[in-house]
């Protein structure tokens, strides 16, 4: 038992930012490992959002471990907790969503959840399924569970408080909802961001209150984006989605700085802890170029999302345009309207919001005074430039986006 208690600890703290307690862990484990009885284990999902990026993935990558050590694995859509939307974070009141939008996003997770996850073992299931039944009376007896003075003491409702921010009833019923969520299922283990600690200790504490044994709080960590600093998120634009196509999806990768390699191996690739500390230590050795190492950590993330030939096909065309300076094998074209046109030439940050390279001119105007604009492999930095457009000129905006003007 010890041998195989030591093994399954190994891969389950793997680059695990806390677990509350650890002790519990263990024991849980050795109850089955002894018995044969899978732990269970939770993950619940709000699906406020329709796309999820390679942050969402650290604690699915998690789950995907604990089912591949023959653990059951349940995943909750949050469709009635997501209509409050979680306020962790927060300085307001989130908006709340309509159930027709919880729906709409639930089906798109559960189409990406399973790029990870293995289908077969996984059990997806709505917390409406139990939440909406209670009655009044279950409610205030829930509510009764828990101070205000506790509830206060969370981070973000504490920031408010004291600056004198709402804070409306119905958000202190969200991790009191999300805490039940664990006494439904009788949860073993509960994964969340190390965000979410609050809420997971609230599933530890209610299921206390309702006589069940605790379940055990694994925390993961916040994966930063591709700046290296924030974390990820769609609207900084640091991020990687898992619906990116692969070529986008290796130059992604390919432009976060050397010191986050191994942070994204651990995190969101199934490579073994084992060859990550070879590679770390090729790399501090210098036996390993940190080009080739992260050349490998994408292929690992396109192979994951799109298949191992996408994954080769991306790198190839990355090494054409990166390396041998040719163009990509597909450019997308742009069919320029002559009437954009004043006396045969336009403007240049004109034409690349037109062709989709710029969301607007003055972004197109910083891409040049950045240096990242060329007219047919000619830099243009005086964002005044006005051209005269010819059939077949490609346009390039930052080191992965072409078009070709027709």
């Amino acid at each position: 038992m010890e041998k195989e208690l030591a093994r399954q600890l190994e891969i389950i703290k793997r680059g695990a930012a806390e677990i509350v307690p650890e002790g519990d862990l263990i024991e849980k484990l050795k109850k089955s490992i002894s018995s044969g009885e899978p732990l269970h284990i939770k993950l619940g999902l709000d699906p406020t959002a329709p796309d999820i990026h390679l942050g969402h993935t650290v604690v699915l990558q998690k789950l995907r471990q604990f089912q591949d050590l023959g653990h059951k694995v349940t995943i909750i859509l949050g469709d009635y907790t997501a209509r409050i939307g979680d306020p962790t974070g927060k300085s307001e009141t989130r908006k709340q969503l309509t159930q027709e939008e919880v729906m709409a996003n639930a089906r798109t997770y559960e189409e990406q959840i399973f790029k990870i996850l293995d289908k077969s073992r996984t059990n997806v299931v709505f917390n409406s399924e139990w939440l909406a039944p209670l009655t009044f009376a279950d409610v205030i007896g829930l509510a009764s569970k828990y101070t205000v003075a506790r509830m206060l003491e969370r981070d973000d409702f504490a920031k408010r408080f004291h600056n004198e921010q709402p804070i409306s009833i119905h958000e202190f019923f969200y991790p009191l909802m999300q805490g039940y969520d664990s006494v439904a299922l009788k949860a073993d283990v509960e994964l969340g961001g190390t965000d979410q600690k609050f809420n997971l200790l609230m599933g530890r504490h209610l299921q206390k209150e309702y006589g069940q044994e605790q379940q055990v709080a694994l925390m993961m960590p916040i994966l930063e984006g591709l700046d290296g600093i924030q974390k990820m998120s769609k609207s900084l634009g640091n991020y990687i989605g898992i619906t990116d196509s692969p070529r986008e999806m290796y130059g992604k990768t390919m432009s976060i700085s050397d010191e986050m390699m191994i942070r994204y191996f651990e995190l969101v690739t199934p490579v073994s802890i084992k060859e990550i500390r070879g590679i770390e230590k090729g790399l501090q050795e210098g036996s390993l170029h940190p080009r080739d190492v992260k050349m490998r950590l994408a292929r690992e993330i396109v192979t994951i999302y799109h298949g191992t030939e996408a994954a080769r096909r991306a790198e190839e065309e990355f090494k054409n345009i990166f390396q041998k300076k040719e163009l990509p094998d597909e450019v997308p074209e742009y069919r320029l309207d002559q009437r954009d046109l004043e006396d045969g030439q336009i403007w240049l940050p004109k034409l690349l919001a037109l062709a989709g390279l710029a969301a607007s001119t003055s972004e197109g105007k910083r891409l040049i005074r950045q240096g990242a604009v060329k007219v047919d492999d000619n830099r243009i930095d005086d964002p005044d430039t006005r051209i005269v457009p010819q059939n077949g000129m490609i346009l390039k905006a930052g080191k992965r986006k072409f078009v070709k003007i027709l």
